[in-house]
């Protein structure tokens, strides 16, 4: 469910078990199956019943309002605390879908981007993990590897990013992120199978060589050059950007503030689907702060100065 804030023209009560108003003239709106937005505005339209009272009866009239809204609170979840090793388990194996993910890990969000976008909040359940102080019952008893993400589905445990956002994308409801074209379908799954390479290309450049970042990022501006028909990769919104997004996104302020690299000069593709995924309201409550981003890559990589 989503909750909006609106501002009314002018005042009315309604029964709408949904709605909440307020004596500004403004309003509550919960939204049990909200659209994924693409734009930071957006117009709702909504009819309720409202009762005016005549000389001889009461009577029930229906008005259509028209609220302009602001859809930047409307997807930003509570996030829940993260669990360490003095917390107790959630109740495992009780039917209940849970992703185990670390709030930071960018393959994790793969997957908590992807819950987001087929609007699953109310279906899977988050439990975030501390990496540094891992809880000793999710290796005991949720999923030996002892990594992140997995999945806890149907009595079993499952995990690895991309298997996983093919899964949720295939084994739940909501809009499907790949598409029905054979030549689409068929570049994605090579877009997927490069992630590893593109990944490391560019984890190496910050070891002191930026020809290997250049590389890699020219590649993603080829790729984004195959359809015409939208910014995305695939044209449309698809896993294929799903699977990159949390690496770009830790890759462009890094390269940018550390080692004085801007990705996107001379890749007007790039810099458009940086732009446009930026826009997606399933991708926007994932984001890290980018100065912790910065932070946790120099301790990972020991970087102190970049010349």
């Amino acid at each position: 469910m989503a909750t909006f804030k609106v501002s009314c023209s002018r005042s009315f009560t309604s029964s709408a078990p949904l709605i909440s108003y307020f004596p500004n003239n403004s309003a509550l709106i919960k939204l049990q199956n909200p659209k994924i937005f693409t734009t930071p505005k957006f117009q709702l339209q909504a009819s309720f019943g409202i009762r005016t009272k005549t000389r001889t009866r009461t009577r029930t009239r229906t008005k259509t309002l028209v609220f302009a809204a602001m859809a930047t609170g409307s997807v930003q979840e509570v996030r829940p605390p993260t669990l360490s090793s003095s917390s107790d388990p959630p109740p495992l194996f009780d039917g209940k879908t849970r992703l185990y993910l670390a709030y930071i890990c960018p393959y994790a969000q793969r997957v908590w981007i992807t819950r987001n976008v087929k609007g699953l909040q109310e279906k899977i359940e988050l439990v975030p993990l501390d990496l540094q102080d891992r809880p000793a019952w999710y290796k005991e008893k949720v999923y030996p590897p002892n990594k992140v993400p997995s999945l806890e589905h149907n009595n079993e445990v499952i995990g690895e990013s991309l298997d996983l956002i093919k899964y949720l994308d295939s084994h739940f409801e909501g809009p499907s992120l790949l598409p029905d074209d054979p030549a689409k379908k068929e570049y994605a799954e090579e877009l997927l199978s490069n992630t590893d390479s593109f990944n490391k290309s560019v984890y190496s450049s910050f070891k002191g060589d930026v020809n290997e970042a250049v590389a890699a990022f020219d590649y993603i501006e080829t790729a984004l050059s195959k359809f015409e028909d939208g910014p995305f990769f695939l044209g449309q919104f698809s896993l294929v950007d799903i699977a990159y997004v949390p690496f770009i996104e830790r890759f462009q302020p890094f390269l940018s503030e550390v080692v004085k690299y801007d990705i996107t000069a001379g890749r007007p593709k790039l810099k458009a689907w940086i732009e446009e995924v930026n826009k997606v309201e399933g991708y926007i409550p994932t984001r890290s702060d980018p100065k912790e981003i910065i932070a946790s890559i120099k301790k990972r990589f020991s970087v102190i100065h970049y010349h």
